[in-house]
């Protein structure tokens, strides 16, 4: 089968192959047919070296597709399924999803490190975040295929496996920000685009979008955003809308220490900071131990939106159905396998929101 394969040392050019094999599915497991996977800022971030992989790898972590076969004791889904891919499944009998916070199991997160799902020739492979989406067939844990209604497509399907639920998470589940807050997103990938989304949602009544690429800045408006501003512009927007004081929630959705520490500045006192980008272990944000005390500001980290995949997401889907959701937007360019070389590249400009993968095209 055809994959993009990650070898030691990493890029600059993705190995696209065609003798790759999936192994397995071993028992409670399933191999999905990936019809459709998302390019996520995280992937460059593989590919870069931004954050850690570890001998070959397939790259890709945010899919959809076709339970095509079960391992014995596999009763969460058949054959024939459309599923979403769940890159943090939930074993839901460890003592964080006992108490509510799935987003942190760790029961089937030593598959990201321990257990080579692939053959790349002879060679074992592992897969990015225990999945490898750019692949055409993935073997998982049964849990980290949630089923989907089958009237979604794929493309959509793909990215409420990961940018979506991450970025309407944040909103909802991290932050819980409430009616008439004031909100501002630094970043407008598909990730910032979405949080952005959860915002208007929530009923925040400004929103400010923040990015140096003016091409994105349309794009937040139709999603939501009452102001968007280049970074050069923030310091008296934020002044405008918050009469100084600050603003309720922040959302950093880069993944860079001087962005975090921007939205940290950004917010009031008592408010939330909310970390949504994934950075690199050597970038070390600076906040000192006075004002971390007394401007009495709320720094959380949101991995993966807070989100549990299997309770979030019907909620998406309903959104999306009643119009409130707006996925279409935020698709760039649908793409083929044969193109990721080029999408990694225009991701790594700036050029684009989400580019998707179609494997039947």
């Amino acid at each position: 089968m055809r994959a993009a394969v990650l070898h030691p040392g990493g890029g600059p050019s993705l190995d696209l192959r065609d003798d790759v094999t999936a192994l397995g599915p071993d028992d409670g497991e399933v191999k999905i047919q990936i019809k459709a996977t998302g390019v996520c800022h995280s992937d460059l971030s593989v590919v870069a070296g931004g954050l850690p992989s570890q001998g070959t790898m397939i790259v890709g972590h945010e899919g959809a597709g076709v339970v095509r076969e079960v391992g014995r004791g596999v009763t969460g889904v058949q054959v024939g399924d459309h599923v979403v891919v769940n890159w943090i499944p939930a074993c839901g009998r460890c003592p964080d999803c006992v108490n509510g916070e799935s987003h942190l199991c760790m029961t089937h997160m030593s598959d990201l490190f321990g257990k080579a799902r692939f053959a790349v020739g002879e060679t074992p492979a592992f897969g990015m975040a225990g999945t490898g989406t750019w692949a055409e067939e993935i073997v998982v844990p049964w849990e980290a295929a949630v089923r989907i209604d089958d009237d979604i497509p794929f493309e959509y399907a793909a990215l409420l496996g990961c940018g979506v639920s991450t970025g309407v998470g944040a909103v909802i589940n991290t932050a819980r920000v409430r009616p008439g807050s004031t909100v501002a997103v630094l970043g407008l990938g598909g990730v910032g685009l979405s949080v952005v989304q959860g915002a208007s949602i929530a009923g925040a009544a400004r929103i400010v979008a923040v990015d140096p690429n003016r091409s994105k800045h349309g794009v937040a408006m139709q999603l939501g955003a009452t102001e968007v501003v280049v970074p050069e512009d923030l310091q008296a927007i934020h002044d405008d809308v918050t009469k100084g004081r600050g603003f309720d929630a922040v959302f950093e959705a880069v993944g860079r220490s001087d962005t975090i520490k921007s939205a940290w500045d950004l917010t009031r006192r008592g408010g939330d900071t909310v970390i949504v980008g994934a950075g690199a272990q050597d970038d070390l944000v600076q906040i000192n131990a006075f004002e971390l005390l007394f401007r009495a500001r709320n720094l959380r980290p949101s991995v993966y939106g807070s989100s549990d995949l299997r309770r979030d997401l019907p909620l998406l889907v309903a959104l999306h159905r009643q119009g409130r959701l707006d996925i279409e937007s935020l698709i760039s360019r649908r793409i083929r396998f044969e193109e990721l070389n080029d999408a990694v590249s225009a991701l790594e400009k700036g050029d684009v929101i989400r580019q998707v993968v179609l494997f039947d095209e």
